[in-house]
């Protein structure tokens, strides 16, 4: 019962990062970041907010960075939208999956390309 509750939290947090990051960050390291999933713990302790952003590997640490040293202030925005007893702390970490899909997108391609090509 409570990781059903731990998946509601998760889907609320995700939606108020998302609005957090994009209007409430001022910081220039921070760039267009999208919130692509929120993993909570059954005890609502901890979360792990996967991110993408737009850019090379540089802006992606600078974002990394900025969010980091702004995790404090999000955590405070996020204690004051949901109404939980604790709120938990929170981690960032890239979404490698939409890269990874791309990339397995992009193998498919070429094997087709090749198995098209007449010899």
């Amino acid at each position: 019962m409570s990781n059903v509750r731990a998946n509601r939290v998760g889907e609320q947090m995700k939606k108020e990062l998302g609005d957090i990051i994009s209007r409430k960050i001022k910081d220039p390291r921070v760039g267009f970041v999208t919130v692509t999933g929120v993993e909570v713990t059954n005890d609502l302790q901890q979360a792990t907010v996967y991110i993408t952003v737009l850019g090379d590997e540089e802006k992606k640490e600078d974002t990394l960075n900025g969010l980091a040293k702004a995790t404090g202030f999000i955590r405070s925005e996020i204690g004051k939208r949901i109404r939980l007893r604790k709120t938990p702390e929170i981690v960032f970490e890239f979404d490698e999956s939409i890269e990874y899909g791309n990339r397995i997108e992009r193998l498919i391609s070429d094997l087709n390309r090749d198995t098209d090509s007449p010899e």
